[in-house]
C-alpha cells in the first residue's frame, strides 16, 4: 500500500491544468482512509442540464493536435447518468482491477476477489481468494476456456475453476505449474539471472505481475520485471519469455490479428508480433511520445485504433498507418487533472480513469479520428484505478446506446452507472452544438 500510495504521488506530482466542468462539483479531497460521507447511489435524473466544456491542457503535448471537438465544431449529444449502486466488497482495501463475465462482475481487492450479479448490483453470489495474504494485491483478472486468471503482487498467476455447484470458485493451480517447473529446473540454461546474486527460471516472473491479454487461446502476462510471458492454455505451459521494456512493464493488449502492445515506466509502447512461420514473437516497432510513465493502453474493436494513458495526463490516439504494420500518433485527449490509471473501449466510446477521481467518457464522431468528450462520472473519493463497460443490448433509446459502467476505485468502492446517450442531431437537423448532460454525477 505504501508503494502505490509513492507511485500515485509521483505521477501526479506535476503541475495540473484545470478543466472546466459548468455545473459539475468537483470531489472533495481525498485522505488516507475511506470516507463515510460518501455520496450515496442514485437512481433519479437531476432536471439540470448543463454543456460540457474543458479548457483544452496546452502544458501536456503542446506538439500534438488535440482530437478533442471544440464547442463551435461539436456534436449534439444527449446524455443522462445515473449512479445505480455503490459497492463496497473490502472497504479498508483499494479495488485493483475490475471484469466482466456474461452477467458476471468480478471484483479484486486486496488477495480477495468478489462475484456480483452485475444486472442487479447488489446479489454477492461469492467471494474467494488466496488463502494466504502473503500474496499480495490481486493486480489482473483474465478469462480463458472457462477458467478465471488472477495476477498477483508475489509473481503468480493462479487459475481457477468454477466448481459444479456454481456457487464457490476453486484454484487449479499457479503459474507456472509445478510440472512445468520440474521439466527445467535440472538444466543451466533454463536459468537467468534477475538480481545481483539471484537466479531462477526464465519461465518464472521475477516481481509483481501487473497485466494479462488472452488471444486465441494463447496467455499474454506483463511484470513489473520488464519482462512479457507467453503461456499456453491448453496445457499452461510457458512457452516464450523476452525482457519486453527497460523498466516496468503496466499494460498489455492483443489486437484480433494478434498484435501485442506492450505499456511501461519507461514512456515506450512496444509493438509484437510473431511472423508466419516462426515460433517466437519478434519487436516490430517501438513507439515513443509519451513523457512519463505509460499506465493504460485500449485498442478499439477493430484493433485499428490504439490508446494509450499516462502520468503526464493525456491520452494518445495511435492509428495504423496503410504503409506499415504499426501505429503512429494522431493526436492527444485532454481534459483530465492527473495521471491516466486506466482505459477501456466499448464500441465508438473510450472510457478513462484518472488519479483526479473521475471517469471520462468520450465518443467518436464523424469524420473518424475527432472525439468528444461527453460526460464525466464524478463521486469516488481516491483515484479510479480500474473500469469495465457493457452495452446493453435491450437498449430502447432512439438513435443511441444504454451503457452501464464499473468504476472501481483505491477508496474500496465500486460505482454502477446508467449512462444513456443519444444522438440528437437528427431532432435538431444536425446543428453543431456543445454535448449536454442530464444527471446527477453520482452526487
Amino acid at each position: 500500500m505504501r508503494l502505490l500510495s509513492s507511485w500515485l504521488n509521483s505521477c501526479s506530482s506535476a503541475s495540473c491544468a484545470t478543466a472546466t466542468i459548468p455545473s459539475t462539483k468537483k470531489p472533495p479531497a481525498s485522505n488516507d482512509t475511506t470516507s463515510s460521507d460518501s455520496p450515496s447511489p442514485s437512481t433519479s435524473t437531476s432536471t439540470t442540464t448543463s454543456s460540457l466544456q474543458s479548457n483544452l491542457s496546452v502544458q501536456t503535448h503542446p506538439s500534438f493536435p488535440s482530437l478533442q471537438k471544440l464547442p463551435s465544431h461539436g456534436f449534439r449529444y444527449l446524455v443522462s447518468q445515473h449512479c445505480l449502486a455503490s459497492l463496497n466488497p473490502h472497504p479498508s482495501h483499494p479495488l485493483t482491477s475490475l471484469a466482466v463475465q456474461g452477467d458476471h462482475l468480478y471484483a479484486a481487492s486486496s488477495h480477495q476477489i468478489t462475484v456480483y450479479d452485475r444486472r442487479t448490483c447488489t446479489d454477492l453470489l461469492c467471494s474467494f481468494g488466496s488463502q494466504h495474504s502473503s500474496s499480495g494485491s490481486t493486480k489482473a483478472l483474465a478469462f480463458c476456456n472457462g477458467k478465471l486468471f488472477t495476477t498477483h503482487q508475489d509473481s503468480k498467476i493462479r487459475v481457477w475453476k468454477l466448481l459444479p455447484d456454481k456457487k464457490r470458485y476453486q484454484m487449479v493451480t499457479a503459474l507456472p505449474t509445478v510440472n512445468d517447473r520440474l521439466r527445467r529446473f535440472l538444466l543451466p540454461k533454463n536459468y537467468v539471472t534477475v538480481r545481483r546474486h539471484r537466479k531462477q527460471l526464465w519461465i518464472q516472473h521475477a516481481d509483481a505481475v501487473t497485466g494479462l491479454a488472452v488471444y486465441n487461446n494463447i496467455i499474454y502476462s506483463v511484470s513489473w520485471d520488464k519482462s512479457m510471458k507467453i503461456w499456453r492454455a491448453c496445457d499452461l505451459r510457458c512457452v516464450e519469455s523476452m525482457k519486453a521494456h527497460d523498466d516496468a512493464v503496466n499494460a498489455v493488449v492483443v489486437s484480433r490479428d494478434g498484435t501485442v502492445y506492450t505499456g511501461s515506466a519507461d514512456k515506450r509502447i512496444r509493438v509484437w508480433s510473431k511472423p508466419d512461420g516462426e515460433k517466437r514473437h519478434v519487436l516490430i516497432a517501438t513507439l515513443e511520445k509519451h513523457r512519463s510513465a505509460i499506465n493504460a493502453l485500449a485498442l478499439n474493436e477493430e484493433g485499428s485504433v490504439l490508446f494509450s494513458g499516462a502520468c503526464d495526463r493525456s491520452i494518445l490516439v495511435w492509428e495504423r498507418e496503410h504503409s506499415a504494420n504499426h501505429m503512429v500518433v494522431s493526436g492527444a485527449l485532454r481534459g483530465h487533472e492527473k495521471a491516466i490509471l486506466c482505459l477501456i473501449n466499448v464500441r465508438d466510446l473510450l472510457l478513462s480513469g484518472s488519479a483526479d477521481r473521475t471517469v471520462r467518457i468520450w465518443k467518436q464522431g464523424v469524420p473518424s479520428g475527432s472525439y468528444c468528450c461527453i460526460t464525466v462520472l464524478v463521486g469516488h473519493q481516491k483515484p479510479v484505478k480500474s473500469l469495465e463497460a457493457v452495452t446493453e443490448s435491450e437498449s430502447s433509446e432512439p438513435n443511441g446506446d444504454v451503457v452501464s459502467v464499473f468504476s472501481g476505485s483505491l477508496d474500496g468502492e465500486i460505482r454502477v452507472w446508467r449512462v444513456s446517450i443519444r444522438d440528437d442531431d437528427a431532432d435538431l437537423n444536425r446543428t453543431s452544438r456543445c454535448p449536454q448532460m442530464i444527471g446527477d454525477g453520482g452526487a
